[in-house]
């Protein structure tokens, strides 16, 4: 492959990267989806490609949708709670997130909602919903008929609806309930934290089989501030937290040292905290851990 073709293909790769990111709901098997439509893409005519932007879609697209029936069945065997894998996005790393529904469309628990999709509604709604594409060109790439696509996008928008998160606060304001949020935490204060909660609150942990995290969702706001103190009681050394943009929000970023041991997504309603999202297994923070390395080094 000539070096025009490939200065082509890593024009495009931060936009194929952030859709198939959409689909998966982790940036490793993004990563795999994004090489492999490489792949295809040295291996083809480049000079006979009238629009790469298209082609290369139509390849990762339907790559995703292919890989996702394996992916869900390994989802099924999951040892506890299964989250997204975080993804650091201050410097833009999934595209434009200008918008209230930008943000909300990649955030953690919005992406778990996604989950409940086939692979075939959710590449519709991610191409229509998140990249704007129109259905007939959605049609094109996935074989479909114009009003099949609409069709998967209609059922996906309903199976999404009813547990939708909204983004509450604007980020500025999202980040001084975080920074309260952790003041109460760090200091052992439970009193203040379950004022900072919804009656309903929900702790959600995904540890894998990697680490010991609850196995089962935590719920209430006394039960979550009893849990949080707990967690952050135990003996970690060199121990920090800060708030972070991930997945288009601010988050809880947890390191020891320069190791990232969790990241915490935060849901808010109407000025409080609603859920929480701990993602503590190693495999999940290993691309935000590669992230942080290279952000470290170019600082």
């Amino acid at each position: 492959m000539d070096a025009g073709a490939v200065v082509e293909f890593e024009r495009h790769r931060p936009r194929l990267f952030a859709l198939a990111y959409r689909m998966f709901g982790s940036a490793s098997e993004a990563e795999d989806a994004v090489q492999e439509t490489y792949l295809r893409w040295a291996g083809s005519a480049n000079a006979e490609i009238r629009s790469p932007e298209a082609w290369l879609t139509t390849i990762l697209v339907n790559i995703c949708r292919n890989a996702l029936d394996s992916a869900r069945a390994r989802r099924e065997t999951y040892v506890g709670s299964w989250l997204p894998e975080p993804v650091a996005t201050g410097a833009g790393e999934l595209g434009p997130l200008e918008s209230v529904e930008q943000r909300e469309l990649v955030s953690l628990a919005f992406l778990t909602l996604l989950e409940r999709l086939t692979p075939a509604e959710r590449a519709v709604f991610v191409l229509r919903e998140a990249f704007g594409y129109a259905h007939r060109e959605i049609a094109d790439m996935l074989e479909l008929s114009e009003a099949n696509s609409q069709q998967l996008y209609r059922r996906a928008a309903r199976h999404v609806r009813e547990d939708r998160t909204r983004f509450d606060p604007a980020p500025a304001h999202a980040y001084a309930l975080i920074e309260k949020f952790l003041t109460a935490a760090q200091s052992g204060d439970v009193g203040a934290l379950e004022a900072m909660f919804t009656a309903d609150i929900v702790s959600v942990a995904d540890g894998g089989d990697k680490i010991n995290a609850a196995r089962r969702a935590v719920v209430g706001a006394s039960r979550v501030a009893r849990y949080l103190v707990g967690l952050l009681s135990r003996d970690f050394p060199g121990l920090s937290l800060t708030a972070e943009d991930v997945n288009g929000a601010p988050a809880l970023v947890a390191r020891t040292g320069d190791a990232v041991i969790g990241v915490v997504g935060v849901d808010f309603a109407d000025g409080q905290v609603s859920a929480l999202h701990l993602v503590v297994n190693p495999d999940k923070l290993a691309y935000f851990q590669r992230a942080d390395h290279i952000a470290s080094r170019t600082a």
